[in-house]
């Protein structure tokens, strides 16, 4: 049922279901065995997390048979708790500091040329966990100079001086997530801010030129295509390089429901939206998640990376 503003209305707290009947574009073989069990293994040896295990991620067998996997430091609690992810809001750890390197060993191991790092929320930390990021850049750099990185981070409660420490140890893509509209903001992500995310793309850009800058949204939760045009056009008025643009699925039944499931279709209309906007690094399709394919991404500006490249 729609709301005068043209929203989907979300059933009342605690009468969530997981939509049932998903369309057929969005089954997906799990591969298992080869680079799979080495990849999980490696990890497991290293005491490490990977956002592919902690949010559940429909792409984590696929990437860990490919021998990848997206890194996800500062341990797996996280402060906020978004009605959409999957991973765990409770009290956080200790930081370890031994971390970064281990992340580096596994790098190496791994025989990575791109890597992308990304943390949970860490707003008990006075940097929101800056610091551990620019160490786990420098480490794995140290390890491997050719190595390209890209960090996916929070909005450090817009600390300006937290966001250049990243921005200083020079990985080569800054990644922060839009996420969904800003009318629904209030609702998917109630402990952030519109306005706040913005702000830290254009940060980046005015401050370091010299780095890429990259956001992914959510679609299926109750947005419309006038809210996603208009999005696209405040990220790429605010300097964003790169877009990412992928369905959202419901976790568990806590977790807010999916409205709508878009069509590759769709998703193609959406990847010419954004590119008739300005965007010419595009990933718009339903198993697109912030990461997925990223060094694809980065090598490929102008390169339809859509449902039928995925």
């Amino acid at each position: 049922m729609n709301n005068p503003n043209g929203h989907t209305e979300t059933p009342p707290s605690g009468s969530n279901t997981i939509r049932k009947g998903k369309p057929r574009w969005l089954k997906k073989s799990m591969p298992k065995g080869g680079d799979y069990q080495r990849v999980t293994r490696l990890l497991s040896e290293a005491g490490l997390h990977t956002v592919c295990q902690e949010a559940a991620c429909p792409n984590m067998f696929e990437c860990f048979s490919k021998n990848t996997a997206t890194f996800m430091i500062l341990g797996s609690n996280c402060t906020r708790n978004c009605r959409f992810c999957n991973v765990t809001s409770n009290a956080p750890t200790p930081v370890d500091p031994d971390e970064p390197q281990r992340v580096a060993e596994t790098v190496l191991k791994l025989k990575l040329t791109y890597v992308v790092v990304t943390s949970v929320t860490r707003d008990d930390l006075p940097d929101g966990g800056a610091s551990h990021f620019a160490r786990t850049i420098q480490a794995i750099k140290k390890a491997g100079p050719r190595i390209r990185v890209e960090v996916l981070i929070p909005d450090f409660q817009g600390d300006l001086k937290a966001l250049e420490t990243v921005a200083k140890a020079k990985p080569e893509v800054i990644n922060h997530n839009i996420e969904t509209v800003k009318d629904l903001y209030a609702r998917v992500r109630p402990q952030a801010q519109y306005q706040r995310a913005l702000d830290l793309i254009q940060n980046v850009t005015k401050r370091f030129p010299g780095l890429q800058t990259k956001s992914g949204i959510m679609v299926g939760l109750g947005e419309t295509i006038e809210e996603l045009e208009a999005t696209f056009q405040d990220l790429y008025d605010h300097g964003c390089n790169i877009l990412t643009v992928g369905q959202y699925l419901q976790p568990t039944r806590t977790h807010l429901s999916v409205e709508k499931f878009y069509s590759p279709q769709e998703f193609e209309q959406l990847d010419r939206m954004a590119r008739e906007i300005g965007f010419k690094q595009v990933a718009s399709g339903p198993f697109v998640r912030s990461s997925y394919k990223a060094r694809e991404l980065f090598e490929t500006p102008e390169t339809n990376i859509c449902r039928d490249k995925l």
